[in-house]
């Protein structure tokens, strides 16, 4: 009898257990949709890429959709097209731009920035040896930061692009104390918050979070897999991003956590430009555009920055599809 009763305690014991433990992985705050804050990234690549008229988007971004939150990557090929020899003139007006509206950026210095290659090295620095190509990429983002940190719009510097993700873009390995110095001299330079990111599905956060003022994880659910050679559906809910914050929690101490590249856009085989709209559709879709909206409010986190805003407006001007960006305009401007 007293063995029965031990056992049935311990039984208890261990159901209390395994349940306290799912309550810690899963259990995080999620805010009320009205709470929730959005923004968007622009690349003036990608909208040239898709044959738009780079600086008219950006209007329309900022008059049209009206939003409050953008993220500029500063390519160093684009700014730095000869050595020592700097053209500021397009970043300079976006943020411009930007400010007259009282529009938070976030400025993405280094070589690692968003879009594909992932990597924007200046066609000079290529025939560099490591150490000289390091050196030029310091002078380059000390350069920037000099530039730009007299305008008070600037929220936050990010350094680098998911610099652990190492199966995505044409990319060198990561050099991890180089990476530090990149951190250490923008933080030298200005004392505005560094974010440093890292993929959502792919990457263990924790070096990254580590060196991060402000975490930002990147939300994928559908994507054609290179390695697979066909589309996948991440089998993640919600509560796997609870989850890994709270773990991650426990090793690293960002001040904020956010969600820097919330998908909105299809990630296909090729270029989502020379696809069908059935093609498009297997990653997103209006249904799959909202649905990503509705996952990504449950996850526990509270800004979120979209990914795809060139590719709503180059459904809308050139498809005659304006559902996406309609859909969009609800987000922004509250």
């Amino acid at each position: 009898m007293l063995f029965r009763r031990k056992k049935i305690i311990l039984s208890v014991l261990i159901l209390l257990i395994i349940g306290l433990g799912i309550w810690f992985l899963t259990f995080a705050k999620i805010y009320d949709k009205k709470d929730l804050s959005y923004g968007v990234t622009f690349s003036l690549k990608e909208a040239s890429d898709l044959g738009l008229d780079w600086k008219n988007l950006y209007i329309e971004i900022l008059d049209d959709l009206k939003v409050k939150k953008i993220r500029l990557p500063v390519y160093w090929d684009l700014t730095e097209p000869e050595r020592n020899i700097y053209d500021w003139e397009d970043i300079d007006w976006q943020i411009r731009e930007a400010q007259k509206r009282n529009v938070q950026i976030i400025l993405v210095l280094g070589e690692r920035v968003p879009r594909w290659p992932e990597c924007h090295r200046p066609d000079w620095a290529e025939s560099l040896d490591k150490n000289e190509r390091q050196k030029e990429l310091l002078s380059f983002i000390n350069s920037a930061v000099e530039y730009f940190k007299d305008r008070k719009n600037i929220f936050a510097w990010q350094v680098e692009n998911e610099p652990f993700l190492k199966y995505f873009g044409e990319c060198d390995e990561l050099d991890i104390e180089f990476f530090d110095r990149e951190i250490a001299l923008v933080k030298k330079l200005d004392s505005r918050p560094i974010i440093i990111t890292d993929s959502g599905e792919l990457s263990m956060w924790v070096p990254a979070a580590s060196r991060a003022d402000i975490f930002g994880t990147s939300m994928y659910k559908r994507t054609y897999s290179q390695h697979f050679k066909t589309y996948i559906n991440y089998p993640i809910t919600p509560a796997f991003f609870r989850a890994k914050k709270n773990v991650i929690s426990i090793f690293a101490h960002p001040q904020d956590w956010i969600v820097i590249e919330l998908q909105a856009e299809p990630w296909c085989k090729v270029p989502f430009q020379s696809t069908s709209v059935k093609e498009r559709s297997q990653t997103m879709d209006v249904e799959k555009f909202k649905e990503m909206l509705e996952f990504s409010s449950q996850t526990g986190f509270r800004e979120f920055y979209l990914w795809g805003v060139e590719w709503w407006y180059w459904e809308k001007a050139t498809q005659g599809n304006g559902e996406y960006w309609e859909i969009a305009k609800t987000l922004f401007g509250k």
